[in-house]
């Protein structure tokens, strides 16, 4: 017999598994040692935004994440969260459309060229390739569609020192929940699941959480961070970060 309890319970399971799914991969922020990760949906919605500007060029297809030589990943130094990639370089592999009007080559190492320099500055991605491949040429430069942001998954108010902590630090647009709630206590870490503003490289942003998140909690536990979302304000810089390395 289905009642309406278990109806909801029910709806909230599968929207809370299609919610997951939609996250992509959780790439590595950094190095091992940094303990941050983000969504591989972020990470794409920004290299995508970064690439997408005015005027003719190639323009970006399907484009996916992974990590470049899983075998020789390092450990993380600090606990992952549920399913994430480990940390070590990064492979991109993209599609991409071209017009007449530049030669191949050209187009493919402007293209590679935006998205390396977006996903170390605009992120904090370790990239060591970028595979491009074109799926099809066009006799005139398509009209440029701006990607539609993502939409984030927004905790409640922060009820605890930690959810505190990381709610103030500069480049926090909010805390999310998209794996649980926005504060996840382990037995030996705590870890914060966040929205980055577009105007901060997301991995200075969960570094500084995480500096500010360890001396806010009683006894200093270890602090990771998972990025869900990286909003963007039409009126931001870029960010200007050093290189991640």
């Amino acid at each position: 017999m289905t009642t309406a309890d278990s109806t909801h319970r029910t709806q909230g399971w599968t929207a809370a598994v299609r919610q997951r799914l939609g996250l992509g991969r959780l790439l590595p922020l950094g190095g091992p040692a940094d303990g941050a990760w983000i969504s591989e949906r972020a990470a794409v919605a920004v290299l995508r935004r970064a690439t997408a500007g005015p005027g003719p060029g190639p323009v970006l297809g399907e484009l996916r994440i992974a990590v470049a030589a899983p075998d020789t990943a390092p450990d993380p130094e600090l606990p992952p969260p549920p399913s994430a990639l480990p940390p070590g370089p990064l492979r991109i592999e993209a599609t991409m459309a071209a017009t007449y009007d530049q030669p191949l080559p050209t187009a493919a190492a402007a293209l590679r060229e935006a998205l390396l320099t977006a996903a170390a500055r605009r992120l904090g991605l370790v990239v060591s390739e970028v595979d491009l491949r074109v799926t099809e040429l066009l006799e005139d430069s398509p009209d440029r569609v701006e990607p539609e942001p993502a939409e984030v998954t927004r905790a409640a108010d922060a009820e605890n020192a930690a959810g505190r902590a990381a709610a103030a630090v500069s480049g926090v647009a909010t805390l999310t929940r998209v794996l649980g709630p926005a504060v996840h206590t382990g037995e030996d870490h705590v870890r914060v699941e966040l929205a980055t503003d577009g105007g901060h490289r997301a991995l200075d942003v969960a570094r500084a959480v995480r500096a500010a998140v360890t001396g806010a909690v009683e006894g200093h536990p270890p602090v990771t961070v998972l990025v869900t979302s990286v909003t963007e304000d039409p009126g931001a810089r870029e960010p200007q970060g050093p290189p991640a390395g």
